[in-house]
């Protein structure tokens, strides 16, 4: 008989057992816990659970993993720092503040550091055509809940299209939830106790920076190279941390525009087999992208990876309909997460995102958006390769360029210099895991940058730095 879905109290519940039970005697230090399979076959709870109960033991310093021979009280019982568990939202609000002061719309600037496509890319796609062809998919479903997975139909349309991307799945291995940032912030709920080591791409997403420092977390980031992670670096970083979980993209990575590469990749899953870690692999740009890039999920099958999806990029960030797909028993666990925190996601939002699936319409938006992409992507090379900057990668589609501008070694000055000229900048240090560092290096949108008044107002502050830099 299958076991009833598990929810994330159950991992608490196990963790403060054990817990309780090595303080009070029970098990004493040095001796061996039992088993993954054993505590299932006693407890009936599924093996993510159990491992994520261990973790939460390994944070407060109860039990140590011994590779290839189980988990183990540690002779020395050490609790976690102090200064993890105290003071998170403080920290995470740095955060907060820079995706205020990104997510800020000045009249009449040009942000060209934004973190989506132009709206007149998004604008053929006319949700406001969709509402009646919703409403007649099922009124009366509109005024309840809906299922804890998410609408089913949109869930089976995710199959293919997932497929379409080299990734199998069923409809029961995705839960939909309100967009990407929402399925991160579940994923680290489920896994991430506070002080665990958490691995990230360095530069990267810094939302998740937020998030993850929210949660407690201890940030460690993986450097990012032009064809995927330093993978000398990522490898000893599994030595030295033991880290549960590594968030990356493999596509159109953010900041950097960088794509992975299928040896590489191969090499990541590898890392992640010998190490015992689990990768969420966020993919919001995927309708921008070939479906045959490399992609780690692809290649592993959700077996050590976590794939998080959205439409905000391609449809509209209004939508707010994101999803995960991993395998069955951590989606009913995650699903269950998700009903215990937000009762379900949003049946209206999901059910248009489906109806736009199920024209004929869809297709041709994504190949005119992979026109645009390829295009602007072509002419923000030549706006950069024209004044001698350094881009990180010459991809030729994507919607992210990271560049160095020349004689720039602060592009936070840079960028504030900038603003006068009504220019609004992505530099470098919001997207790394020191944010304090300085750094040369900036974030540009292909398609903000094509805009006339970059190129002549980039022109004239190169000119301005580099004269002022003459009289020093």
């Amino acid at each position: 008989m299958k076991a009833a879905p598990k929810t994330a109290s159950l991992t608490l519940t196990l963790a403060d057992s054990i817990d309780r039970q090595i303080r009070d005697g029970a098990y004493q230090a040095g001796d061996k816990l039992p088993s993954l399979r054993e505590l299932a076959q006693l407890h009936g709870y599924a093996k993510n659970t159990i491992v994520a109960a261990f973790e939460m033991l390994v944070a407060r310093g109860l039990i140590e993993p011994r590779r290839g021979s189980g988990y183990f009280v540690r002779a020395q019982p050490q609790a976690a720092p102090k200064e993890e568990e105290a003071g998170s939202l403080g920290r995470a609000m740095d955060i907060v503040w820079l995706m205020r002061e990104q997510l800020k719309s000045e009249p009449g600037a040009l942000a060209v550091g934004d973190g989506f496509p132009p709206v007149e890319w998004l604008a053929d796609v006319r949700l406001d055509k969709f509402h009646h062809k919703v409403v007649r998919t099922g009124l009366g479903a509109l005024f309840r809940y809906g299922n804890r997975f998410g609408y089913e139909p949109l869930r089976h349309h995710l199959v293919r299209k997932l497929a379409d991307l080299g990734i199998g799945t069923e409809p029961r291995q995705i839960v939909l939830t309100h967009g990407a940032n929402e399925a991160m912030d579940t994923v680290i709920r489920y896994f991430v106790p506070p002080g665990a080591p958490v691995l990230v791409d360095d530069p990267g997403y810094y939302p998740l920076f937020g998030k993850l420092k929210l949660a407690g977390a201890h940030i460690v980031g993986v450097p990012r190279l032009a064809d995927g992670p330093d993978l000398e670096a990522l490898e000893q970083l599994l030595i030295v941390h033991k880290p549960r979980l590594f968030f990356t993209q493999s596509v159109a990575h953010n900041p950097t525009g960088s794509d992975l590469t299928a040896a590489k990749a191969f090499r990541v899953l590898q890392l992640a087999q010998k190490y015992d870690l689990m990768i969420v692999e966020n993919d919001p740009l995927a309708d921008f992208k070939p479906t045959g890039a490399p992609r780690l999920s692809a290649l592993d099958q959700l077996e050590r990876t976590i794939y998080i999806g959205s439409f905000s990029k391609s449809f509209s960030a209004a939508l707010r309909v994101g999803y995960i797909a991993c395998g069955a028993d951590l989606a009913s666990d995650i699903a269950d997460l998700k009903a215990l925190i937000h009762v379900s996601s949003s049946e209206y939002a999901e059910r248009t995102v489906d109806v736009i699936l199920s024209e004929g319409h869809y297709q041709r938006h994504i190949q005119r958006l992979r026109d645009r992409l390829a295009a602007a992507t072509q002419s923000a090379t030549q706006i950069f390769d024209a004044v001698g900057a350094e881009v990180f990668t010459r991809n030729p589609q994507s919607l992210y360029q990271w560049v160095a501008l020349p004689g720039v070694q602060d592009s936070l000055a840079f960028a504030q210099q900038m603003l006068p000229r009504q220019i609004v900048m992505a530099p470098g240090r919001i997207f790394s895991v020191d944010f304090a560092a300085t750094s040369r290096w900036s974030r540009f949108n292909v398609g903000a940058v094509t805009d006339p008044r970059f190129a002549k107002a980039l022109r004239k502050a190169l000119v301005q730095a580099a004269e002022a830099g003459g009289r020093t």
